[in-house]
């Protein structure tokens, strides 16, 4: 889309010509007009909802071809679902759960399933079983998930919990009521559960998916839910539940995947340096997360701008139209985590992380900035940095290697020589030194080796 062509449409839709010639247009204007529409029309049609989802890159797999009217008649009562094996999602999930939130803003009723039951026995991996977690653990799990997800939608969701359909069922009736619909040749035919018979599969592992059909057809039975979004390697999974569905209840279930993100790399777009990164702030900073999205691929971003905001396409364009023209501003990556976070985490949090980014790599009066934290932001920004606790006078010395930025007096007289320890943002040239509590800017004092390596004093 050019600039021209988003700079035109912009314009009619704002000034409202009329769909006839009358006095106040000249036929002429009119007639341009009408073939700059139809040209427009044709070029640049305004999306449906599920041609979003699609030109946003969040359709894989579709089950049944009028899935695109289902999803476009926005009113349709769908689910999601994760398994509680940790007490946070992390952001490998929020592509899935940003999309059930795009479906819900169009009119769509969510359900979120945190499976409880399936959760206590984990389905099958491709190496060995994984261990059994503890009922107490599943159930915490549960909780804390629900709360997450609940907070997300500003409380506008259905969570549902597996165990309340599936505690009371007896083997038989599990036999009977399910077992007996689907074919083992057919289960045998998974690539995960075929790869597993060499080395041994337990039978736990194998009915996993019968429960997660169980799950389909009860909520299709109670609530009315005709269709389910998943990730793309569930894909086997769905198509077996909608065969069963129609086979016992005669009717159309309906189902699309979403694709795997990736980063650069070709790894999983949910962890840093091997470490997951959760959703949960308490367990990854926000200031973390933005770190790892300003930090994305240049060939990525895009993808990720799409994905993971609910920019228009035109601003998205817009975004990456000035960061190709200042790549190394990183403006489609900064755009990305502010978005990101506000959506998670809402603007305050944002704003926190701004303050962070501006104490640690600003060029400004960073203790004019300390001065106007609050406590919280404080603690923030100690987190980020790590701290020393002042408890009395103490020679500034101490603190320095106290904090981890020297490993001995030694060594840190020798960085002091060399003036590379600022105190408060003033070059340290005296070895002896001290800090008193009234040297603090708000509780805090500032400390930095050479030009980006901050530690805090707190008092």
């Amino acid at each position: 889309m050019t600039d021209f062509s988003i700079q035109f449409k912009r314009f009619f839709s704002r000034k409202k010509i009329p769909d006839r010639p009358c006095i106040l247009y000249p036929k002429s204007y009119n007639s341009i007009r009408d073939k700059m529409v139809n040209f427009l029309s044709v070029h640049l049609k305004i999306m449906n909802l599920f041609e979003e989802l699609q030109w946003r890159g969040l359709i894989k797999d579709t089950a049944w071809d009028d899935l695109e009217k289902i999803i476009n008649g926005c009113n349709a009562t769908f689910y999601w679902g994760t398994d509680p094996t940790a007490d946070s999602l992390h952001i490998g999930h929020y592509s899935s759960l940003i999309t059930v939130k795009r479906l819900a803003k169009a009119g769509h009723h969510p359900i979120l399933l945190v499976g409880w039951a399936t959760g206590l026995i984990w389905d099958p991996r491709p190496t060995a079983e994984r261990e059994i977690i503890a009922y107490e653990t599943v159930q915490k799990n549960f909780e804390w998930i629900k709360k997450q997800v609940t907070d997300l939608f500003d409380g506008n969701v259905e969570v549902v919990n597996n165990y309340d359909w599936t505690k009371d069922m007896t083997i038989l009736e599990f036999l009977r009521d399910i077992g007996k619909y689907i074919n083992v040749s057919y289960m045998l035919n998974k690539d995960i559960i075929s790869r597993r018979l060499e080395t041994g599969i337990t039978f736990a592992e194998f009915t996993y998916t019968l429960l997660q059909w169980y799950d389909f057809l009860h909520l299709y039975e109670t609530k009315n839910c005709i269709m389910q979004a998943a990730g793309s390697d569930q894909w086997w999974n769905i198509t077996t539940w909608i065969e069963l569905i129609n086979k016992k209840l005669s009717k159309t279930a309906y189902a699309f995947t979403m694709p795997l993100i990736l980063d650069g790399a070709g790894n999983k777009f949910w962890k840093s340096e091997g470490n997951a990164l959760w959703l949960d702030k308490n367990k990854t900073s926000s200031y973390a997360i933005y770190q790892y999205l300003v930090n994305s691929d240049d060939n990525k971003v895009e993808e990720y701008l799409k994905v993971f905001t609910f920019l228009s396409p035109e601003e998205i364009m817009d975004v990456m139209k000035k960061h190709q023209e200042a790549p190394e501003l990183r403006i489609a990556q900064k755009t990305l985590a502010r978005e990101f976070i506000k959506d998670l985490h809402w603007e305050a949090e944002y704003q926190k992380v701004q303050k962070i980014i501006d104490v640690l790599f600003g060029d400004w009066d960073k203790l004019a900035i300390i001065s106007k934290m609050s406590d919280d932001e404080k603690s923030a920004l100690a987190r980020e940095t790590g701290s020393v606790k002042l408890q009395w006078e103490t020679r500034l010395m101490d603190l320095i290697v106290e904090s981890g930025l020297a490993a001995s007096n030694w060594e840190t007289k020798k960085m002091i020589q060399a003036g590379s320890i600022y105190f408060n943002e003033e070059k340290v040239e005296d070895i002896q030194k001290t800090v008193k509590s009234e040297d603090l800017v708000n509780g805090v004092a500032l400390l930095r080796k050479w030009k980006k390596t901050y530690k805090l004093i707190l008092g």
